[in-house]
């Protein structure tokens, strides 16, 4: 399976009963930002810039399980910021965990071996790990030599001891895909279960917009990623996919399928515009605008194809067609790990 059976039957019975309730709007993952720190300034990263007043702030144990709580997400991504600096994140793990989430756990990768023994596997947690490229492009994007490695390490320690580990890419417009196909086949051969990718999105705080593309752009560059990424275990689902090699045009974005919550309060309307904060949850659905937002509406999503905004609307069947359900579940159910002999080894000497 491309997923562990534990994730794959909680999501879809959590979907299911949404469904029979008649409820229309609901969240798949919740983007937890227990803090907005980090020891990097990638430079396509907005975080550490768009919150700088309020860098030093960070989320209690109890604000974050009681903002999961009100959400009711069933996955739980904790990200920010650099979550393996935030200091209790041992105890958040476990009670999240207590509660029947799954988690994905969102790293730079420097700090998992200082860590990881706070942990213990489970099928219900990942270590996903941010890498943009084989040693000297990601070093390169993440402005501090080094940092590939220490992620390397930390994904080799993990994995042996018996943890589940992914790998998330950020594909922008200077991005060599025959190069990402490298990284993914070394990967593989370091036995990590998936990898995910998404296009490059333009926070407003970035100051170098070359980084970004336009629509057509995103369009041709994964046409290309399919070719050549779509024979590792990708955990881009297929119908997302499909949106962004411009098959299906026309994908309506639900942003309330992947809300984020920091020291601020729920952040809306999404995870890249920041327009409101709102206090609780139910404030974030009911008061954020929905119809003002989307390609069409407001110059800001133009261009827009991220993750958060579509890849919940392609679960949940927003513009679905014929068979989509079958593509979707044969998708789950089928895995190509392993499949595949990596294209080179880059890193022997790591």
């Amino acid at each position: 399976m491309r997923f562990p059976l534990s994730l794959t039957l909680d999501l879809t019975g959590y979907i299911a009963g949404k469904r029979l309730r008649g409820i229309n709007r609901f969240p798949l993952v919740m983007m937890l930002e227990p803090l907005h720190a980090c020891n990097l300034t990638c430079t396509g990263c907005g975080r550490i810039r768009e919150y700088r007043s309020t860098i030093t702030q960070k989320l209690t144990v109890k604000q974050c399980v009681a903002a999961a709580d009100e959400c009711g997400a069933p996955i739980v991504s904790i990200c920010g910021g650099e979550p393996t600096i935030y200091p209790e994140l041992d105890v958040l793990v476990r009670e999240l965990l207590a509660r029947r989430r799954h988690i994905y756990l969102c790293t730079h990768g420097m700090f998992i071996c200082r860590r990881l023994h706070e942990f213990e596997p489970s099928s219900r947690f990942f270590f996903n790990v941010h890498l943009d490229g084989l040693e000297a492009t990601h070093d390169r994007c993440v402005e501090r030599p080094g940092v590939f490695r220490e992620a390397i390490k930390g994904i080799k320690a993990a994995k042996g001891a018996g943890f589940l580990v992914c790998s998330n890419t950020t594909i922008f417009k200077q991005t060599d895909l025959h190069e990402i196909a490298d990284l993914f086949g070394y990967l593989q051969s370091l036995d990590v279960d998936g990898f995910m990718i998404s296009p490059g999105y333009s926070y407003a705080a970035v100051q170098d917009k070359e980084l970004f593309m336009t629509r057509a752009e995103i369009q041709a560059k994964f046409r290309e990623a399919s070719r050549l990424l779509e024979r590792f275990n990708l955990m881009t689902s297929p119908i997302y996919m499909e949106f962004l090699r411009g098959e299906r045009e026309e994908m309506r974005c639900t942003a309330w399928g992947n809300p984020t919550y920091n020291t601020r309060g729920w952040k809306g309307p999404c995870y890249l515009i920041t327009d409101e904060h709102h206090a609780t949850f139910k404030d974030f659905l009911e008061k954020t605008p929905w119809e003002q937002y989307g390609r069409g509406r407001d110059p800001r999503c133009e261009d827009c194809m991220v993750h958060v905004g579509y890849e919940p609307s392609a679960v949940l069947g927003a513009n679905r067609r014929l068979g989509d359900s079958w593509k979707l579940l044969k998708w789950q159910l089928v895995s190509r790990h392993g499949a595949v002999e990596p294209l080179a080894a880059p890193a022997e000497s790591l």
